[in-house]
């Protein structure tokens, strides 16, 4: 095994000799491929001191310098695009060419929308008889997932940066080493020591102090709705500020005058890029019973464009899992899919010829209410197609769901789509496949979490709003 990687913490990195290490697995074929330093209750009282002891002056300085710093930043992940790519490619199965362009191209635009929001956010407005004044929230907990884990670094920890925030990152244990190489950046381009430190390990050991700490103001979290759950449990002991973006599962109407080529390339893209593992996936589809039977034999053969392979090979399209474990609960949504009589059409849970942690792209059909593929969220490459009569009843069983972070409307009459997607109680909703816009705000309604991420709603997630009464008149002398 290769030296274990330690801690990011004011500016250094800790020593990891004499440390228990966390070692990260290539889910492709099982190698180990590095570690990080498991940090501790210690760790995360280090890491918060620092980012307190920072927070002061990163706060008072002026806008202009935090956002040469976030562009200093975005120009690093640019420098390292391939580096950080295989690194992405080994430690969590994204094929090279998704993990260049997605993995690391969005995260680099991530920071690009960021940075706009932040140049035009007015810090300072009169308001009634009051100077209203936007400050930054204080030392922001960023606990962040395996799936797109550098994407949601870069939402949080630049947004947090751009606000006047100091911020902890607590990257997923599962692939940790993309947020190794952004902390070599941030030595790199000169961060101020505390403004991010980065502490490695699961999350007894530094997620849960990392959210009971009362010196974090701020926590925000993507992942499953459970975890969520308890997060914002722990972190009501103390009335923290708390942003989450948890589970989803997320439909797709099919209109009657839908192309069914295009809808179904665009609702199996969605389904199975990144091996299903996308919070916003499509992963129900409601289809006119009349053109149900042309759509089931359409998404087949599209389906066997999607066949797993070595992450590592350029044209693949699909490659394992992130980990055995996240393998093993699929084929168990899977194998429940089918006691409950859903009909599968591909895939399905017997083994493929591969070591490593692999699932087959799974279509199921005739999918109910009353079956859990229906309901709940697999995090994998599976899709549920259930027919309809009447556009009314489609509506209603894409809103039949405790989440509601996505959805797509496919309509050659894009007027007609926008009428349906605005009745869908979702936080995002794609026309004929449009898809992801970091410009935009994302997070979701209902189970799926508080709060949105990216663009100018997802810098403002990290301040506070002061009503100075009876200083309306001093604006123009105060700006």
């Amino acid at each position: 095994m290769t030296a274990a990687i330690g801690h990011f913490i004011d500016g250094r990195w800790t020593d990891p000799a004499g440390r228990d290490v966390i070692a990260v697995t290539n889910p492709a074929d099982g190698s180990i491929v590095g570690a990080v330093v498991a940090g501790d209750a210690n760790d995360v009282e280090s890491a918060v001191a620092s980012a307190r002891a920072a927070f002061g002056a990163w706060a008072q300085r002026p806008m202009d310098e935090r956002i040469a710093y976030v562009e200093a930043l975005a120009e690093g992940l640019e420098r390292h695009r391939d580096r950080l790519a295989q690194t992405l490619t080994a430690e969590m199965g994204a094929p090279i060419a998704f993990a260049r362009a997605a993995q690391v191209g969005v995260a680099i635009g991530d920071l690009a929308h960021l940075v706009a929001a932040a140049r035009a956010h007015v810090a300072r407005e009169a308001v009634s008889n009051s100077l209203v004044v936007s400050e930054p929230v204080g030392v922001v907990a960023a606990i962040t997932p395996w799936n797109f884990p550098l994407h949601q670094i870069m939402l949080k920890m630049g947004a947090a940066m751009l606000a006047g925030c100091t911020t902890v990152l607590k990257p997923s244990e599962v692939a940790p080493l993309n947020a190794a190489i952004v902390g070599e950046i941030l030595d790199e381009i000169g961060l101020p020591a505390g403004v991010v430190s980065i502490v490695f390990g699961d999350g007894q050991g530094v997620g849960s102090p990392l959210v009971e700490h009362p010196d974090v103001d701020m926590v925000t979290f993507t992942g499953s709705r459970a975890v969520g759950e308890h997060i914002a449990r722990a972190a009501a002991a103390t009335i923290k500020k708390v942003a989450l973006e948890l589970g989803g599962k997320s439909a797709a109407i099919i209109l009657d005058d839908a192309p069914v080529a295009e809808s179904v390339e665009g609702v199996l893209r969605s389904c199975f890029a990144n091996a299903g593992q996308t919070c916003a996936a499509l992963t129900r589809v409601l289809v006119p019973e009349s053109m149900r039977a042309a759509w089931e034999q359409a998404a087949v053969a599209e389906a066997a464009r999607w066949q797993p392979g070595d992450p590592a090979a350029s044209g693949t399209a699909m490659g394992p899992l992130a980990s055995s474990l996240q393998r093993d609960r699929v084929l168990a949504h899977l194998r429940a899919a089918e006691e409950d009589g859903a009909r599968l059409l591909v895939g399905g849970p017997d083994p493929l010829d591969l070591s490593g942690a692999y699932v087959r792209p799974t279509i199921y059909s005739d999918v109910t209410p009353d079956m859990r593929i229906f309901h709940e969220e697999v995090f994998g490459p599976v899709l549920a197609i259930t027919g309809y009569d009447v556009l009314e009843d489609a509506v209603t069983l894409a809103n039949d769901s405790i989440y509601g972070l996505s959805g797509g409307v496919w309509s050659a009459d894009r007027r007609r789509a926008l009428d349906v997607a605005l009745r869908l109680r979702t936080g995002t909703v794609g026309i004929n496949g449009a898809g992801l816009d970091v410009g935009a705000p994302f997070g979701g309604y209902k189970q799926s979490g508080l709060g949105r991420e990216a663009g100018s709603r997802g810098f403002e997630e990290f301040l506070e709003v002061k009503a100075v009464m009876g200083a309306a008149e001093l604006l123009d002398r105060q700006a």
